[in-house]
């Protein structure tokens, strides 16, 4: 099941500098295993020793934040697309 991945400038050395990658999985947790396995070293980014999402990074299936959905379970679907940001911190202006 083909999802589009949207990766962001901190990952994209590990994409060949490619802003969006297509992979294959039901479930969020399958697509982040099949990026990891055409793209070392991005699992390691976005999830934690524990095997959680890192909490500094949000990823979104359509527009939605998966901890409001089902977390590394969300089912994906043929054509969904997976956005990968990482948090932003800001100071005082």
């Amino acid at each position: 099941m083909a999802v589009t991945v949207r990766i962001p400038q901190p990952l994209r050395n590990l994409t060949g500098d490619q802003s969006t990658v297509q992979t294959n999985g039901t479930s969020l947790a399958d697509c982040i295993e099949n990026l990891d396995s055409s793209y070392p070293g991005v699992r390691e980014r976005v999830m934690d020793e524990g095997g959680d999402i890192r909490r500094f990074v949000n990823i979104y299936v359509n527009g939605d934040d998966v901890r409001f959905i089902d977390g590394l379970q969300t089912k994906l679907n043929e054509g969904d697309e997976v956005s990968i940001v990482p948090a932003v911190a800001g100071g005082s202006c």
